[in-house]
């Protein structure tokens, strides 16, 4: 077991191989691996989710064209505290508690002008070949993309940001408003996310799909009106079940899975002139019913990470608004991260929370 001033990190070295092993504390700069005008501050991190994309990089070393070629740490969910701060920081000090934003733009290019930086092709990305993440002891980011936290949000919540914001991203894309009948399709921890965002943002009825029962219970617990434990349907008859349960055809389907006949039920289920976001990640190419999205008028909308919503995750999580804490089902100091991952990869709970801190384990 590593000493606490020591650096354990969580380490990737090729698919199949993941490792604990100890890294050097980085220093931070006046101006770092970014911006040159963004310093850099020294965290001491304390809650770190793991996410699919985690496992996914142990299990097959790459995802789509980001491929592992040397050893990285993993880790994007994430918050700590500010142990030490680069010289041009002023907005905050040693001690400040942050939620972290993994993606910290390299340049100012046409993206980052028009506000949405995350689709910037030169962007950093925690845990992002080649990229290193954050699932360590300590960790240095951009002063920047680092949020302070309210005294009543918890470093869990702090770092449950991240998911959070692929909801906000998502239902914002989507146009939820007063009213919609809203599809969510997956009801893993992005699926769950979407439920919370749009009954926040004013959604009158939520379905949501999934093939866990456990999951979907865990679905009505956050706020879903209608679940739907899927079979052996075909995406027609989960469409027609959609709507069944929802006396008319969503104005909304979010899909989060992936899945090709999801991805199916998803047209198949939007009612005309409706929105379907993609979400889930699946293989490059699939199979969908494009005409019988065209004909109706359903409008098709893809999503990549996020952009502007940790200022707006942080005040709803303050103000109360929306509560991500029935997310997190398993605790794990960072020395039993093989244990934790091995969790997740077996569909154990909803978030497995890595606790990096050896003297505070609390949320």
């Amino acid at each position: 077991m590593a000493a606490p001033g020591q650096n354990l990190a969580v380490v990737v070295h090729r698919a199949g191989d993941l490792r604990l092993e100890n890294r050097p504390i980085p220093e931070p700069g006046p101006n770092g691996t970014f911006f040159p005008f963004l310093a850099e501050v020294l965290l001491r991190m304390h809650s770190v989710g793991i996410c699919g994309s985690d496992v996914h990089y142990w299990q097959h070393g790459r995802i789509g064209d980001f491929v592992v070629k040397d050893p990285m740490v993993l880790g994007h969910e994430a918050s700590g505290t500010i142990v030490k701060a680069g010289s041009g920081v002023t907005h905050l000090k040693p001690g400040d508690r942050v939620a972290i934003e993994p993606g910290v733009p390299r340049e100012m290019d046409e993206f980052c002008k028009s506000g949405r930086y995350n689709l910037s092709p030169t962007i950093f990305f925690c845990a992002t070949p080649p990229d290193d993440g954050n699932l360590c002891r300590y960790y240095k980011h951009s002063a920047s993309y680092c949020y302070k936290l309210p005294d009543n949000v918890t470093f869990e919540e702090g770092a449950l940001i991240e998911p959070l914001s692929v909801g906000i991203h998502a239902c914002k894309r989507a146009g939820v408003t007063l009213g919609s009948k809203v599809f969510v399709s997956g009801s893993g921890p992005i699926g769950l996310v979407n439920v919370l965002v749009a009954k926040m943002m004013g959604a009158a009825a939520v379905v949501i799909t999934d093939l866990s029962a456990s999951r979907l219970q865990k679905a009505k617990e956050v706020g879903a009106d209608f679940t739907i434990q899927v079979k052996n349907e075909t995406p027609q008859e989960v469409a027609s079940k959609v709507e069944s349960l929802l006396g008319c055809m969503p104005d909304i389907t979010v899909e989060c899975t992936g899945v090709q006949a999801c991805i199916q039920a998803g047209i198949y289920a939007t009612r005309s002139g409706g929105t379907l976001v993609l979400v889930g990640l699946g293989p490059e190419m699939v199979t969908v019913p494009i005409v019988n999205a065209a004909v109706r008028e359903v409008d098709i909308r893809g999503i990549f990470r996020y952009c502007n919503t940790w200022p707006v995750a942080i005040a709803l999580l303050a103000s109360k608004r929306i509560n991500v804490r029935p997310l997190v089902t398993h605790r794990f100091p960072l020395e039993k991260a093989l244990e934790a991952f091995e969790t997740t990869k077996r569909g154990e709970g909803v978030k497995v929370m890595l606790k990096c801190d050896p003297t505070d384990h609390n949320p």
